[in-house]
This record gives structure tokens, sequence and C-alpha cells, in this order.
């Protein structure tokens, strides 16, 4: 299963806390692009010291830990933006690339909980749409491989089918089908020779 994250570059912005913070993002840019995302994540710490509130910051570093396999801390950096910004395209994109992590981590229920919240804000999202799918499928697998797995600790738990003849009932039957084979033995020994067959004499 292919997942994408998004990642955001530097917005224009003004004044010299401003170019801080753009030169900080620049530098997590280049080393995200190198894939040292320990690297990027720390010049994004350092973009969101001087200013908390950069959105491009934050959803950058979100990606960074993502990238880095911080799974649970790139989930609370996701969230903390959605709390920061209106802008609903951003908001959706880091609903969507919280989706992505919770596929990753095989939580299919969050997973397209998310990816239908990205499809609220913006139902033209194809990627969200084709990942919704993907979830949607692999819960769907997922789903079945679990019934069927119930269904053989089902049979392998049931307890075997139980005598339900007592030990007297057992002894009683066991002497009835020796007196029917008595009989049946008696029967066949006193049973006259067919008639017209003359007795050998010899």
């Amino acid at each position: 299963m292919k997942y994408l994250i998004i990642i955001i570059l530097i917005l224009n912005t003004t004044g010299l806390s401003a170019q801080t913070e753009n030169r900080y993002i620049a530098e997590g840019n280049d080393a995200y692009k190198l894939q040292q995302f320990g690297k990027a994540a720390e010049s994004y710490r350092q973009a969101l010291r001087e200013n908390p509130d950069n959105t491009t910051a934050i959803f950058n570093l979100g990606n960074a830990l993502y990238k880095n396999k911080q799974y649970e801390e790139a989930l609370k950096t996701y969230e903390s933006l959605q709390d920061k910004t209106d802008d609903k395209i951003l908001q959706s994109q880091a609903i969507y690339n919280k989706g992505v992590i919770f596929s990753q981590q095989k939580k299919l229920e969050e997973s397209i909980d998310a990816y239908k919240q990205v499809l609220r804000i913006n139902p033209a999202d194809s990627m969200g749409r084709d990942n919704l799918q993907r979830a949607l499928n692999e819960k769907q697998k997922q789903d079945q491989q679990q019934q069927q797995q119930n269904q053989q600790n089902d049979n392998n738990n049931r307890p075997p089918p139980k005598n339900k003849l007592n030990q007297q009932q057992v002894e009683q039957l066991l002497k009835a089908l020796e007196e029917q084979e008595k009989k049946l033995q008696e029967k066949v020994n006193k049973k006259p020779p067919v008639p017209g067959q003359p007795d050998k004499d010899w």
C-alpha cells in the first residue's frame, strides 16, 4: 500500500523575524530532501522558536517526524496545526497525513475516519479518495481474515461431542448385541438342509 506525505515549501513573508523563520524552514526543507529527517525536524523547531504559530514550520515538522518514524509525535504536531489555522486546505492536508500514519500503523478505522474528514473539507481531493478506498479495501480484507480466524478458533475450542450413554447403558447395549449375535448363530446352526440335495455318501 503506497501513501504520499505532502510537504509545504516556504511561504513568502516579510520582516526580520520572518526572514529568520524562512531561513530555518529552507534549511529544514534542504535536509528533508536529503532524507536527513532528524536535522530537518530540528530546523523546523528553530523556526517555531522564532514564531510558534508558523503553520508551514508546524506542518513540515510533522512530516519530518513521520519520516523519522516518530509517529505519535507527528500526529500531535498535525493536531496542533489544526488548532492554529483556519486554512481549510492546510487542515485537510494535515488530516490527510494523519490518515497516512494511521494506515502505516494498521489503525484502519482511524485512517478511514481521517480520509473521510479530508473529503468533507475538500471533496475534490483525489489522493484522499484513493487512500480512503485503499483503507476500506484493507479493512474489508482484515475483517474477512479475522472472521476466518474466529471460525477456526471456535472449531478448535469446541469440545468433542460427549458420549450420551453412561457406563450402565453401554454394558446393556453390549449384552443386547451379544444376545442378538448368539440367536443369529443358533438360527444358522439349526437351519435344515436344502431339499433336493442328497446327503453325500462316500
